[in-house]
């Protein structure tokens, strides 16, 4: 017990821990909020005449998915707010998920005994997106109807099977009346799956303890409902301050049509950015025709990148197994100094330690980050007065080159930052106080490095 008290101090000893607090809270958000929303919608696709109070839109036939979305925002007292915070906490988690990913990344929280968190963080990024997807398409509105259209797509391009999926989806027309029903049971599997997650993510963290930085401070014991709170007071804030999904102003969905200036959330901005710069390439076996133009920015791409981060803890592992049985000086690690070595499996990478690692980092964010500015390549054509031609161009090679200039720069800049530290240690601290020597000379003082024993029991065992 006197263990896990001691773990769990560290909790908030760096400001980059809060990342995985919010992501609990947002979701605790979602559940609550969603749970209120489940009382007032409708998931049917069967027709109905609106008669609610929004006048543009009275006497048109509209779905009852639609209806009840409609009659909820505008005529239930505080049922526009209860959405919008839905709709915030979703983008919130998500993004709070994605930050927690790349802080255990940058820092090597992923290794063991937490790799199996690792792998609940990546799963739940998966889900989070497929959560936003599924319940965007619940209000069946014209912005919805145009992500239905992309699912079309996306499924009819897997290669054999993409046409039965297609059937089961939507039924033998599209958009039919079976998929708001079908994505409505989706959503809320999903919602089960990600709670049975954070829970597991809980309990492990509780049974592991928090790993931390060294020279980390322990934390106050009111940090937790202090993060609670200020997570729910930031999302009531942007559900009631800024407007979002304002469904009465997109109307309807329509198979034939799409609302103008449609962008997806953000976290799905950079498939959109893929689909916009990939090449229109096709692939003909026999009798089926690959779209290779919507295959490989839809489902390869995001394939790959989750299989990478679910398999890089065994990559690594595998990896440096042959060069971590020796210590520096090649002599094969003792039980002893093995010992010493895994009592700082709880002591995080600095980033600047892990330069390559760091590295394979920016280049991924310089990656996704170059996606989705190519999800704006006509708003860019726009303001810059170009074709949408050229800024297209730009893009595919700027996916290809822009990472690996990335990978170079910020691996040198944590060579160069390590540089500095030995200096730091060599030499020592400046102190910014100037003395004469008995020849004339003026020096400086230094003071000298101080390493805490922590570091010296972590440096000892690389």
């Amino acid at each position: 017990m006197r263990s896990l008290v001691k773990h769990r101090s560290f909790q908030f000893s760096h400001w980059s821990f809060m990342f995985a607090e919010i992501a609990v809270w947002s979701f605790v958000v979602l559940l609550v909020t969603g749970a209120v929303l489940m009382v007032f919608y409708d998931p049917s696709m069967s027709q109905v005449t609106y008669d609610g109070s929004y006048g543009p839109l009275r006497g048109l036939f509209v779905s009852r998915a639609f209806d009840s979305t409609m009659h909820l925002s505008l005529e239930v007292r505080g049922g526009l707010l209860i959405r919008q915070v839905h709709h915030w906490a979703a983008l919130v988690f998500v993004a709070a998920v994605a930050l927690q990913l790349l802080r255990m990344f940058l820092t090597g929280a992923f290794r063991r005994p937490r790799t199996t968190q690792w792998l609940i963080w990546v799963t739940l990024l998966a889900l989070g997106m497929a959560a936003g997807e599924t319940g965007n398409a619940l209000p069946d509105d014209m912005l919805s109807g145009g992500s239905l259209w992309l699912i079309m797509s996306v499924v009819q391009s897997i290669p054999f099977v993409g046409t039965w999926a297609l059937s089961l989806l939507f039924g033998p027309d599209f958009p039919g009346d079976r998929i708001i029903p079908v994505m409505y049971g989706g959503h809320l599997l999903i919602a089960v799956v990600m709670a049975v997650l954070l829970i597991a993510r809980e309990l492990l963290v509780r049974r592991h303890g928090h790993s931390r930085f060294i020279a980390s401070v322990s934390a106050r014991r009111s940090a937790r409902p202090m993060m609670a709170l200020a997570t729910f007071g930031m999302l009531i804030i942007l559900g009631f301050g800024f407007q979002i999904a304002p469904i009465w102003l997109y109307g309807p969905a329509k198979p034939t049509q799409i609302s103008a200036g449609s962008v997806p959330d953000w976290y799905m901005g950079f498939l959109d950015g893929a689909l916009r710069i990939m090449p229109g390439w096709e692939l003909t076996l026999g009798d089926y025709t690959l779209s290779l133009a919507v295959l490989i920015p839809t489902l390869v791409i995001p394939g790959l990148f989750f299989t990478a981060l679910a398999a890089y803890p065994t990559a690594e592992r595998f990896l440096v197994s042959r060069r971590s049985r020796r210590d520096a000086l090649g002599r094969p690690k003792t039980t002893s100094r093995m010992a010493r070595v895994s009592g700082a499996q709880n002591m995080l990478d600095r980033p600047r330690d892990t330069p390559t690692k760091t590295a394979i980092a920016v280049a991924g964010i310089t990656f996704y980050g170059l996606l989705w500015a190519a999800a704006a390549n006509d708003q860019i054509a726009h303001q810059f007065h170009l074709t949408v031609e050229a800024v297209t161009i730009f893009f595919r090679y700027a996916v290809v080159i822009g990472p690996v200039i990335a990978f170079i720069i910020a691996r040198w800049i944590c060579l160069a930052l390590q540089q500095t530290d030995r200096h730091v240690v060599e030499h020592g601290v400046e102190t910014g106080i100037i003395t004469r020597s008995p020849d004339g000379g003026f020096h400086e003082q230094l003071a000298p490095a101080q390493q805490e024993p922590q570091e010296l029991a972590a440096t000892s065992g690389r």
